[in-house]
């Protein structure tokens, strides 16, 4: 049987190996591969590396490195657990796989670039762990998450269910809008709140939900009305904004701040016992103006008020909008960008429909001027609350 020593000297006559400066020139074309353990591997990496320690490197590395004429760079802390990775990828099928010698340690030493990785805690890896199983999502799209912000338009039947799973999801920093207070009438549907929060202001109802839920998600509140004169300042700097509200004012508001921003928008909307959601993706697909470029008329946009709503609808359609959301944050699926997904409760299908850019949309044209103005002279008799507050459904 070979020694130790033995086996190492033969298997690095079997692979490829460079040093740390060779290493460093191929930053940003190869894929540098740490196979360290996990607490080595909080204490300093080189930037962009993707992680696996040893152990797993069999059972995960073709999830998180799926093309196997990649190039590869693998490094650990002395370039030894290196030389036996390189060896097994290879075997696996790996065409252009080198180990680094030396390892982090020598990289670290002679002052190259390497960074602290932000990293979950125990607590965080037990509450995200079936996340984390999910090769699409992992470590390093959880931690993506933690990082986020999302801001929700309206905490009424959309924004609830919408809140709840973002929140659970983990998504760092949530922003709630709405002026509205708890109404006995919203607990069919609103489930943010409950009985005893009957006359509070919604958005502290939903932060004692959403905080109590988890706490990793920090709760920002905008108890104001949604107008022309603040609506830049509230969706700065937010990744996606879920909207939930059931106004026309509110929506083409919305829509041409977006715009101006480049924020991507999931719109939501219920009636009765039908739901629709789709993306607007600025510049990239349509958006709400190429689907509806004027509000219609009062008398053919009644309310949810007015008409009637399944209370389990906003249910279904929120959580496809919070499943949206995610989709964007971390880059998975197809986002439905372009597409209208329309649901109808009473026969339980789903359609979708293609929705393409207006080209002389008056808001996301080439050359369109957008203008952030107030829409509240349309749909007066039921779009706007008394006060001037966004509602949500």
């Amino acid at each position: 049987m070979p020694s130790f020593r033995e086996l190492l000297a033969r298997t690095k006559t079997e692979i490829a190996e460079i040093g740390t400066g060779a290493a460093e020139a191929r930053l940003g074309t190869a894929i540098f591969l740490d196979v360290r353990e996990l607490d080595e591997f909080e204490q300093g990496m080189i930037p962009g590396t993707v992680f696996i320690p040893r152990g797993h490197l069999e059972s995960q590395v073709e999830a998180k490195i799926p093309d196997r004429d990649a190039e590869i760079v693998i490094y650990c802390a002395a370039g030894i657990r290196s030389v036996f990775a390189a060896k097994t990828l290879t075997e696996l099928g790996y065409k252009n796989v080198t180990s680094m010698s030396g390892g982090f340690g020598r990289w670290k030493n002679e002052g190259r670039a390497w960074v602290t990785p932000a990293v979950l805690s125990p607590e965080q890896r037990t509450r995200y762990h079936r996340h984390i199983l999910l090769p699409e999502v992992g470590e390093a799209g959880q931690q993506k998450l933690l990082e986020s912000r999302v801001l929700l338009l309206g905490a009424g039947g959309l924004g609830s269910p919408a809140a709840l799973y973002l929140a659970a999801a983990g998504v760092g920093t949530l922003g709630i809008v709405d002026m509205d207070i708890v109404d006995a009438s919203n607990l069919q549907r609103q489930i943010l709140h409950n009985v005893d929060r009957v006359g509070d202001r919604k958005v502290d109802s939903a932060k004692k939900t959403l905080t109590a839920l988890n706490p990793d998600v920090d709760v920002v509140t905008y108890d104001v009305r949604f107008g022309a004169d603040n609506v830049l300042d509230i969706i700065d700097g937010y990744d996606v904004v879920v909207d939930g509200t059931d106004n026309f004012p509110t929506r083409f508001l919305l829509n041409d701040a977006a715009l101006m921003k480049r924020i991507p928008v999931v719109h939501g909307s219920i009636f009765r016992f039908e739901g629709q959601v789709t993306v607007f993706q600025p510049y990239e697909g349509p958006c709400y103006r190429c689907l509806l470029p004027e509000p219609p008329p009062p008398e053919l946009a009644p309310s949810c008020a007015e008409a009637g709503v399944l209370g389990v609808l906003p249910g279904i359609i929120g959580s496809v909008q919070a499943l949206e959301a995610i989709k964007i944050l971390l880059g998975l699926g197809d986002p439905l960008v372009g597409r209208l997904l329309a649901y109808d409760a009473l026969d339980q299908s789903f359609r979708t429909f293609k929705v393409r850019r207006d080209p002389s949309c008056p808001a996301c044209a080439d050359g369109a001027e957008i203008v952030i103005a107030e829409y509240d002279e349309h749909c007066l008799p039921h779009a706007v609350l008394a006060d001037g507050g966004t509602t949500g459904h």
